[in-house]
């Protein structure tokens, strides 16, 4: 069994239950063929009376009712396991960061870990029942006929020979599958969620033909691996009945010469297919069961991020398993973890030497950046679109972790820090901030313990309250998801909001909270950033020369390289 789905199996109770009972069913219908097989070669050869028919059919009976048990037992063990393995997951989402695309992250925790029931309800009880049934009949046939038996014990490790052969090959090209679904997945659902801004800049019919190519490739990995599971099909049947007439050719030449009795025979003939059956439906069922295996290995690989296994760090990736952004450092494993961020006043924030590299990307995302933000600065970060801005702030906030050097906060090593209380320390403000659907109040008091005094407080502060007293409950009023009746400005002024609720924060980052809004909205959310910035350290990316205006510093990215300081009025490098 896939070890990390094994580890979560013993963990879950109900589904360690399900699971032992429905491989128990599986193998005791396996051994019935057995009993059935002895009472009917008695029956034929007329060694037993008629009335062992009676016997005969319970046994029949028995096998089909525990064939039914088997089904309703893996169908709620595969369902068990796959919601723990998605509250996991889910789990998991606020650690993970902007770097993971949410499309992929759908993609993964839906149709991905659905594929895992014909791993489940499939594959597992015939491995089960392939471990246990085929030596059973061998023992008996060694009983019943030598010859028979030497003969079935050299032709059965052939379906394992070349059922793993092949097998090699499928679990490549349905893990190309996997990506490839994954990317439609994850590309479509950004394409969707962006449409407007496509339309607004022409791109909508380019991004149309990039969602076909995107779904050939996904076509054309679902044709490669549907080839290789014929062939394997092919191949394990062919020599299966190559097998079985090795074995039947000799005992209908023996019985015809009289060295076999009929009732021999019988046996023999009924019991070797039932050797090599399970061996083909295994090797069968594995290739069902390796699509959801890939996107088990892409769960676990989000969930457990290889710096908790002491791997090197990586920055968070996409979604192909080769890098995530990790919750929780490695320096756990080095007995740093839990350290909290120092207390005090704004922190002196210093990035040295720091280059961050995404996986499947050549070109870094920063390039040897070093910079130091003293306590209470006020930075602006400016440069064209791609140029590492975002990625900066992601570091800050622990999303991502630099390939090389590293980032301090009072001379602190943020690898060494419990990310919990770091994050405690940061006030947040998104380009595009996510409201949820609930109430004004939730929204703004979202992640932290505010009372309705300090909500308004906070409302008053970033100019919430202009608009909130003119909803139909007033703070009460619940929002539409992603805050669909308020406009951009009212939404980006609910997230200023939410900085102000959080007093203790000393960092305040923001990520261009006056993109796309008009002039009004914006010398709003200009005068709300400069008193929220009041006794701070800030770090604004920006764009709009008004948002700039309010920094005591300008830092330019291009290209993830950081471009020497421009002489400004009065000589200040800006």
């Amino acid at each position: 069994m896939h070890k990390d789905l094994l580890r979560l199996a013993r963990a879950e109770r109900s589904v360690r239950i399900h699971l032992a009972c429905c491989l128990a069913a599986a193998v005791v219908a396996g051994l019935l063929v057995l009993v059935q097989a002895e009472l009917l070669a008695g029956v034929l050869s007329g060694r037993f009376a008629v009335a062992v028919l009676l016997p005969l059919a319970l046994v029949v009976a028995c096998r089909g009712l525990l064939g039914w048990a088997q089904g309703v037992l893996a169908g709620r063990a595969a369902t068990a396991l796959k919601s723990a393995l998605r509250r996991l997951l889910l789990g998991r989402v606020e650690g993970l960061g902007p770097a993971y695309r949410s499309g992929e992250l759908v993609t993964l925790a839906g149709r991905g870990l659905d594929a895992l029931d014909p791993y489940l309800t499939g594959y597992l009880p015939s491995v089960a029942v392939a471990g246990v049934v085929p030596l059973a009949v061998v023992v008996r046939l060694f009983v019943a006929d030598l010859a028979t038996a030497v003969i079935v014990v050299l032709t059965l490790p052939l379906i394992p020979i070349f059922g793993a052969l092949v097998g090699w090959t499928t679990k490549t090209v349905t893990e190309r599958q996997w990506r490839a679904l994954a990317r439609l997945g994850g590309h479509f659902l950004d394409v969707v969620r962006g449409l407007p801004t496509l339309r607004a800049f022409g791109r909508a019919r380019y991004q149309a033909s990039v969602i076909r190519e995107v779904a050939e490739a996904h076509r054309a990995a679902t044709m490669r691996t549907l080839r290789v599971a014929f062939l394997s099909s092919l191949v394990l049947e062919l020599v299966a009945s190559l097998s079985l007439a090795l074995v039947a050719v000799p005992v209908g030449l023996r019985l015809l010469s009289g060295s076999l009795d009929l009732r021999t025979a019988l046996l023999v003939l009924l019991l070797a297919p039932e050797a090599y059956l399970p061996l083909r439906a295994m090797g069968t069922r594995f290739h069902a069961a390796m699509e959801g295996v890939a996107a088990a290995d892409e769960a676990f690989a989000v969930i457990n991020p290889p710096q908790e296994a002491g791997q090197e760090t990586r920055p968070a990736g996409a979604a192909t398993g080769t890098g995530k952004a990790p919750s929780a450092r490695s320096a756990e494993k080095a007995g740093l973890a839990g350290r909290a961020a120092p207390l005090g006043g704004p922190p002196e924030i210093r990035l040295e030497d720091v280059t961050v590299r995404y996986p499947r990307r050549e070109e870094t995302a920063l390039d040897r950046v070093s910079l130091v933000i003293r306590p209470g600065e006020r930075v602006a970060i400016v440069g064209p679109s791609g140029a590492g801005k975002s990625t900066l702030l992601h570091l800050l906030l622990g999303f991502v972790t630099p390939s090389e050097g590293r980032v301090l906060a009072d001379g602190t090593d943020l690898a060494g820090l419990d990310l919990d209380e770091w994050r405690r320390r940061l006030a947040f403000v998104p380009q595009r901030p996510h409201l949820f659907a609930t109430s004004v109040a939730d929204n703004i008091a979202l992640g932290s313990a505010a009372g309705p005094d300090e909500i308004r407080a906070a409302a008053e502060a970033a100019r919430v309250a202009e608009f909130a007293g003119a909803l139909p409950q007033g703070y009460d009023t619940p929002l539409g998801e992603r805050g669909a009746n308020l406009s951009a400005g009212q939404r980006q002024r609910v997230a200023l909001a939410r900085a102000f609720c959080r007093p203790a924060a000393q960092v305040l980052l923001l990520d261009e909270p006056t993109a796309r809004l008009d002039g009004r909205s914006e010398a709003a959310i200009v005068a709300a950033t400069r008193r929220l910035a009041e006794g701070r350290t800030a770090i604004i990316v920006a764009h709009r020369p008004a948002m700039i205006d309010l920094a005591d510093r300008v830092v330019r990215l291009d290209g993830g390289v950081l471009v020497p300081p421009v002489p400004v009025q009065g000589g200040e490098a800006r």
